[in-house]
């Protein structure tokens, strides 16, 4: 899912401006949880929204989940991999198809 280039290019742009000394994983994490306050409120009002916005905002979400992932020293893919892998055991397909019932409840 991730590309080398995208993680490189952060890690670069990053350390051109010494911006890592301010990366802890608690100012990332607070980051995140930020920049996905501004990609909701893309939709704040109404359905109808700007694409060219939504997607500058998801970049500054996807951006501190990278540099997160980076600093705790996790992949990425690895990691929604696994996610994704427990997730699919509480979903059973035969029993959360089209529902979108919380797992303990189906």
């Amino acid at each position: 899912m991730t590309d080398d280039a995208v993680l490189r290019a952060l890690r670069e742009f990053v350390a051109e401006r010494d911006w890592a000394q301010f990366h802890s994983p608690e100012n990332l994490a607070k980051s995140v949880s930020i920049e996905a306050g501004e990609l909701l409120e893309c939709f704040q009002w109404s359905p109808e929204f700007t694409a060219e916005h939504v997607n500058e905002e998801l970049a500054d979400v996807l951006t501190y989940c990278y540099l997160l992932a980076d600093r705790l020293g996790v992949d990425p893919d690895a990691i929604v991999l696994d996610k994704l892998a427990k997730t699919r055991a509480k979903y059973p397909v035969e029993k959360a198809r089209g529902r979108s019932t919380k797992y303990d409840e189906l």
